[in-house]
């Protein structure tokens, strides 16, 4: 602020010192002409002479025309002297410039007064001008359609943008009226339409048609068949002579893995370059409008929101500095002291000013971004892609994860538009938390699609708790599944059981065969004598955790604590983020954590441990907190169609092997833990016989006459009840 200061001080000295330049006596009488009082003064004189000189030819005129203007004008007369009127005011009020610049105004105008002199004309007082803007002797429509002409050019004229945008979409809609093809026409009519056929990816097989014979083949056609709604069979079918006869497949143990080509490819959205730099530019200038010098230096597009790399300035310490030159004029400098580098704290309290330059719903700081030297301010795009899962898995960073692991998972892109994949044997388990509608089972269907697109049942086995019961269960019919997705609540506390006693088998197991984990005892074994690995897959923590919270947090904190090593691994999902779903010991337990768009910043600490959650856009929009990881990475996560899964689910429906590869869940009874047993204490004696003298007693009886602290005598209260109890029984 000095610097400009005294920039403005020092022009204005130049100013003061620079010399006048006298004007000459010609440009300041024509100066003085163009003021707006003299030449309104000088043009109303100019009327008055032409008027005065004129005055015996003009009524002369008068005199001869007086008998015919009514018969040439009409009722038009009126309109004219109102035009000429207007025409006055706006010469004398505003000049001559908007008649130059506004001249399509002024024409329509004049299209739309000729449209009502031609109106008056066929009321017969329009005059004869009147009769020959509507064309006449001709008839009356002619003058209608003359009269409706000169409308539509006054409109086109008035607004000529709106106009020739509404003459584009009615010119498209011709179009397509023109081009729509006829249906065709059965020629069965008294045959019921068949019902609707659900919508699916791939095309329905038809059934035969009954049979018809015609009467002649050359005149009738035969009748087309008749579609019908396909059963699930045929649809599985159809789905295995499209993708599963290819003699290109991978086969595992005899099981055929499902090609790439099931999952759909989505074209991805191109940003323009301009736009981003003209943000870019923005950001720079609202951030020097606040006095931090701050420079943009990377940008990196994402599909959802675009990262702005800022490198911040300095912060510079000034001082006048007085100088005299030759002449004796005394001049100010400035003279750098000192500088110090922008504190990133500066940047990051401008996140609502940054939104409001920009225009942004909202706005998100990584301060600093990991391995880099720049402040990351991540922008959401205008215009949002979504991020095939195809897409993520044929990309270099997911085949790297993928050759080492058999769990690999397809997570989304970065905010750079790079993609992200994870392995879950290392994470080891999973635990994802956001509102309804942010994408958490999008999110779970993306993840058990990757485990099934490149693991047979002999490798991967799921077991799915749905207690909503529409998420999961379009997975029945997979050969992966150990059980049916589970939706009810007192089987899925069973099925916990269940995998809580096969870790302790499996780890027998691995003990008899001196293998310290589940890929040193698969090594050398194939097929069924392998140990597949178990992923238990939760759409909704909080439901279990009503039914029974003390035994499901710990079946589920023991499972994440020990189960690694045994090949079983746990993807959890919860809405409700609060203290009492996501539990201090379950956190603990599970480094690996997404979380998508939440309400409030206390869900968001709930799940991360730091704000920023609350801001995300949603539809996908997540926080990836992988556990070697100091900072959450903001992704944008994998979209998966219902058509996809659809075909994944029908393909390895299609192969189904026996049923004996198939793992049989036992049903285990609820742990019924006994009461703790106190110590014996040497003032039982006392008590029991205080009890037998006494009708009533209690623990501040007790702790009055035994003399001893409250928490004691509650306990002996309490071993005295029981035995009143047993002895009663």
């Amino acid at each position: 602020m000095a610097k400009k200061k005294a920039y403005r001080k020092d022009k204005k000295d130049k100013a003061l010192r620079k010399p006048t330049r006298k004007k000459s006596g010609v440009s300041q009488l024509f100066h003085f002409i163009l003021l707006p009082p003299v030449w309104r003064l000088l043009l109303f004189a100019l009327v008055v002479g032409i008027l005065a000189w004129q005055w015996s030819a003009l009524t002369a005129w008068a005199r001869s025309a007086a008998d015919n203007i009514w018969a040439e004008l009409g009722l038009g007369l009126f309109l004219l002297v109102l035009a000429i009127g207007v025409l006055l005011g706006v010469l004398f009020k505003q000049g001559l410039l908007p008649l130059i610049f506004r001249w399509n105004r002024w024409l329509g105008s004049v299209a739309f007064g000729l449209a009502l002199w031609g109106v008056l004309a066929l009321l017969d007082v329009g005059g004869r001008f009147g009769q020959d803007i509507i064309g006449f002797p001709a008839s009356d429509w002619v003058g209608v359609l003359r009269i409706l002409g000169l409308v539509l050019v006054g409109i086109i004229l008035l607004a000529p943008a709106a106009s020739f945008r509404l003459m584009g979409k009615f010119s498209a809609w011709l179009g397509k009226q023109f081009h729509r093809k006829p249906a065709p026409v059965s020629p069965v009519e008294a045959r019921p339409a068949p019902s609707p056929v659900t919508p699916l990816s791939v095309t329905p097989p038809v059934p035969r048609p009954t049979e018809v014979k015609p009467v002649s083949e050359e005149v009738i056609p035969a009748a087309p068949p008749v579609q019908t709604q396909p059963t699930l069979r045929e649809v599985a079918q159809e789905v295995w002579k499209k993708y599963g006869e290819s003699q290109t497949l991978v086969t595992v143990d005899g099981w055929k893995l499902p090609p790439i080509d099931i999952l759909d490819r989505s074209p991805e959205i191109e940003f323009s370059e301009a736009d981003n730099l003209q943000r870019a530019r923005l950001i720079e200038d609202a951030l020097s409008s606040y006095g931090v010098e701050a420079k943009v230096v990377q940008i990196n597009a994402g599909p959802t929101v675009t990262q702005f790399g800022v490198e911040p300035g300095w912060d510079r310490k000034m001082k006048e500095v007085k100088e005299r030159d030759r002449d004796g004029t005394v001049r100010v400098r400035l003279e750098e002291v000192s500088k110090t580098r922008v504190k990133v704290e500066k940047i990051t309290s401008l996140s609502n000013d940054l939104a409001l330059a920009l225009a942004a719903p909202t706005i998100r700081m990584e301060a600093p971004v990991p391995g880099k030297s720049i402040v990351g301010i991540e922008v959401p795009n205008t215009i949002s892609s979504s991020v095939s899962l195809r897409g993520v898995i044929e990309s270099s960073a997911f085949q790297k994860t993928v050759a080492k692991s058999k769990l690999a998972i397809a997570l989304g892109k970065g905010a750079g538009g790079e993609a992200i994949a994870a392995d879950l044997d290392k994470m080891p388990h999973l635990l994802i938390a956001g509102a309804t509608g942010s994408g958490k089972t999008v999110c779970l269907n993306s993840a058990i699609c990757c485990l099934l697109v490149h693991n047979a049942p002999c490798d991967v086995r799921l077991i799915m708790i749905d207690p909503k019961r529409v998420e999961l269960t379009q997975f029945n019919s997979i050969p992966h599944l150990a059980v049916p997705v589970i939706v009810h609540t007192d089987k899925a506390l069973s099925s916990l059981r269940w995998l809580n006693q096969e870790m302790d088998k499996r780890y027998q197991v691995l003990a008899t065969t001196s293998a310290r984990n589940i890929d040193d005892y698969n090594r050398n074994r194939q097929g069924t004598e392998k140990l597949p690995y178990l992923v238990l897959v939760i759409d909704e923590l909080a439901d279990l955790m009503m039914a029974g919270f003390d035994e499901v947090e710990h079946i589920l904190c023991r499972l994440a604590q020990l189960a690694r090593a045994t090949g079983i691994h746990l993807i959890v999902a919860t809405q409700r983020p609060s203290v009492d779903v996501v539990t201090g010991l379950i956190k603990a337990n599970f480094p690996t954590r997404i979380s998508f768009a939440v309400t409030s910043q206390v869900d968001s600490r709930t799940i991360l441990d730091i704000g920023g959650a609350e801001k995300l856009l949603g539809r996908g929009d997540m926080l990836y907190m992988p556990t070697e990881a100091a900072k959450p990475k903001r992704l944008q996560g994998c979209y998966v169609s219902d058509a996809e899964i659809e075909r994944l689910v029908y393909f390895w429906g299609s192969q189904r092997k026996e049923e004996a590869a198939q793992l049989k869940i036992e049903e285990f009874p609820p742990v019924v833990t006994r009461p703790r047993e106190y110590p014996p204490d040497p003032l039982m004696d006392a008590a029991r016989q205080l009890a037998s003298e006494h009708k009533r007693i209690s623990t501040s009886f007790l702790q009055r006459r035994l003399r001893i602290g409250y928490p004691r005598a509650a306990r002996i209260m309490e071993q005295l009840e029981e035995e009143v109890g047993e002895g009663e029984e």
